[in-house]
């Protein structure tokens, strides 16, 4: 009897404690993507696809047609209804239809991908009518065109025609020699490394020659003996990697190189075919990256046709998109610069000859979705409405008048039909989770598709806002965003942790849902902390001399910018000033430790994941655009240089990497670490044997608990 009591006793214990004022308090399981019940935490979602002008909503179990005016659904097949044409073995399960495509307009055939399986299937006909296997499979493409199928195994490129007939195209693959992937590590817009023509016919692909490049000694603990796993790896200041193109065709079997030149120290990105598919238009860029071209080159023999741009900057120039001829007109293409400050769209004609700039002002063209052919417009989202927003524009080709196709609001992302004369829009606002309208891109006439519930109601949620401050210049507006602790009291003084990116090409406020905030500062929001994050001068899609003014001294600029946030933050009085402290992830984590050191009597408490110490031990591309060589530029590596600073360490830092981090290698931390022990200075340290950049799966939630308990410990 007294056990059974004490048992109530202790769940009612329980029940209170995870409760605040009747409200549910949320656990690392909601809130982290690796937690069990994130899935159920996160707002409900529709999965779309276009199969010509019909809109179909693919599901686990089924895939239906959408009427676009009413969005009433229809059902085209089911899960049950394909899987007996699908499945082979009882391992190539078609365990789901969320990947199902539509690439034949008109035609009642869907693309599936199971484990091991591309295929395609004539779900009216009930037929098979395609298989390519994707078994051990390092990178893949298929081309709807030719119905050919791309893949790499063990570094060589392979390619299976309509018929099921494999071509080895290449066989000298290996870890020196990487084929048909993407290369200069992910840099300048490169996602993948096979392009197919626009006939399916011929395939353009790149071969990398890192023979050269230092191997970086990973190692792999998990064997009963460790075993060494090296990395190719150019640090900055170091020999890079020798790029070149090749263009494989699949009639003739033949392969050819574009003759480019010497590859040494040359960058070559975003490939694109002309319609006809007879030339390839390539931006080049030196090593410096700051003279930039898009040159031509004959698909046929390789040889160079022409020059037909050409960027330069005192800083650097940086190619992210290729070109994108019209569909109705051969003869002239869009290509996105930032030469005028902004990246904009500009109309050339095949020949190189600027006809016209298409989008202008202070504001950045964030993404191209296409176009609207019978309107001859390009579809755009800019940051034209605020620096935080992303907004769906048409934008005339004939006179360059832009009209605007959402509600003006929040963060949307549009997906187009084959004619672009419809979308979907998927949105959210500050206080909207999610909604799914489909819009007119002719009449801009949108219809509410879908609208997600707020999946926290019933939990106790703590006050979001967003405001702006100037930064250490005194006149440019920086975005920050603001969490308040549960139950938040004015009266009361809060602890107070910043979180801190900061780097190039990202940003952490935007105007979505809680201002798109982090679960983890909800957590600590739940805990009692108050959370504060700002993007400093440096952080994306603000311009280019928002962004350049980091240039040649990562984390000066950007240390000034967020201590104007904590001469903000100590002006306000429920901010404890004498508990703040700052977490960040990799440039986060040099950012983190570099405010901890120049800054030692400001933050007591930091955590440092996965941080850059010195960036003449960072990759080539990245780390040479925003700081030149260590050879060329001495005194700015030494400024940014974490090493020299282990001294001037006071506060509470817990350094975090993954032991087999490829991105931010190891190297960085051990050697920080050499320097504390060397100053007598006390960091703590914590590694993910096995992880890499950033922790997976589970070991995520180990991760924030783990970020979490050290404020809890030190700040608290």
């Amino acid at each position: 009897m007294k056990t059974n009591h004490l048992t109530v006793i202790l769940l009612l214990l329980l029940m209170h404690a995870m409760t605040t004022n009747g409200q549910k308090l949320f656990t690392l399981e909601d809130l982290n993507y690796g937690g069990n019940n994130y899935r159920h935490m996160t707002p409900e979602n529709r999965y779309l696809t276009w199969w010509g002008e019909e809109l179909v909503r693919t599901e686990a179990d089924y895939c239906a047609v959408v009427d676009k005016k009413t969005g009433v659904e229809t059902v085209l097949f089911t899960l049950a209804d394909i899987t007996p044409l699908t499945q082979s073995n009882e391992h190539n399960q078609m365990r789901h239809l969320f990947n199902a495509e539509f690439p034949y307009p008109g035609e009642t055939i869907v693309q599936l991908i199971n484990g091991q399986e591309l295929m395609l299937v004539d779900w009216k006909k009930k037929q098979l009518l395609l298989k390519h296997d994707r078994d051990n499979v390092e990178a893949e493409e298929f081309c709807p065109q030719s119905k050919a199928f791309a893949f790499v195994r063990k570094n060589n490129l392979y390619v299976t025609d309509s018929n099921g007939n494999t071509t080895q195209v290449t066989t000298d693959g290996s870890r020196d020699i990487v084929y048909a992937q993407s290369v200069h590590r992910d840099e300048f817009g490169i996602r993948k490394g096979t392009f197919w023509s626009p006939d399916g016919q011929r395939l353009a692909f790149y071969r990398m020659d890192q023979s050269m490049v230092t191997d970086y000694p990973q190692v792999d603990i998990f064997p009963r003996i460790a075993a060494c796993q090296p990395d190719k790896y150019p640090m900055a200041g170091e020999t890079s990697h020798k790029v070149t193109v090749g263009i494989y065709d699949i009639t003739t079997h033949n392969t050819i190189y574009l003759k480019a030149g010497d590859p040494t120290d040359r960058y070559f990105t975003n490939i694109a075919w002309t319609p006809d598919g007879k030339d390839i238009l390539m931006f080049e860029l030196n090593r410096d990256q700051n003279d930039c071209r898009l040159v031509r080159y004959d698909a046929l023999t390789g040889e160079k046709t022409g020059e037909l741009y050409r960027e330069t900057s005192t800083k650097y120039v940086e190619p992210l998109h290729p070109v994108v001829f019209l569909p109705w007109d051969d003869t002239k293409f869009i290509m996105q610069s930032q030469k005028d400050g902004y990246n904009h769209l500009y109309l050339f004609s095949a020949d190189g000859k600027e006809l016209r700039q298409l989008t202008k002002g202070p504001f950045v063209v964030i993404d191209m979705l296409g176009f609207n052919r019978k309107d001859k417009s390009v579809i755009v989202i800019t940051n034209e409405s605020s620096p935080i927003q992303n907004n769906i524009y048409a934008v005339s080709i004939a006179n360059a008048k832009r009209k605007r196709l959402d509600n003006g609001r929040g963060v949307h992302y549009g997906v187009l039909s084959a004619s672009g004369q419809w979308a979907y829009d998927k949105y959210t606002e500050p206080d909207v989770p999610r909604n799914i309208e489909i819009t007119n891109t002719s009449t801009a006439k949108r219809k509410t598709y879908f609208s997600a519930e707020d999946p926290w109601k019933g939990y106790a949620v703590p006050e979001y806002s967003c405001g702006t401050i100037k930064a250490a210049d005194g006149t440019t507006d920086l975005y920050y965003r603001m969490v308040k602790p549960v139950g938040f009291d004015p009266t009361k003084k809060y602890p107070t942790v910043v979180y801190v990116y900061g780097g190039p090409h990202a940003h952490n406020v935007e105007a979505s849902w809680h201002y798109w905030s982090r679960s983890w500062e909800t957590y600590m929001a739940q805990k009692g902390y108050l959370l504060f994050i700002l993007d400093n001068r440096g952080s994306e899609n603000r311009g280019r001399d928002f962004e350049q003014a980091t240039f040649r001294q990562l984390g000066q600029v950007e240390m000034l910018d967020q201590m104007k946030g904590v001469e903000f933050l100590k002006s306000l009085p429920y901010v404890d000033s004498d508990r703040l402290g700052i977490h960040g992830w990799s440039f986060g984590g040099f950012m983190t430790i570099s405010l901890m050191t120049n800054y030692p009597e400001v933050f007591k408490v930091g955590v440092a994941g996965g941080p850059v110490i010195d960036w003449k031990w960072y990759e080539v591309m990245y780390g040479e655009r925003y700081m030149d060589t260590p050879q060329t530029n001495p005194e700015g590596y030494a400024k940014s240089s974490l090493l020299s600073k282990a001294k001037d360490l006071k506060g509470k830092l817990q350094i975090i990497t993954g032991y087999n981090d490829a991105t931010v290698v190891p190297q960085h931390c051990l050697s920080f670490i050499a320097e504390c022990i060397k100053a007598g200075t006390q960091p703590d340290f914590f590694v993910y044997p096995g992880e890499p950049h950033n922790m997976r799966g589970h070991q995520s939630v180990h991760l924030h608990e783990r970020i979490t308990q050290y404020f809890e410990d030190y700040l608290k």
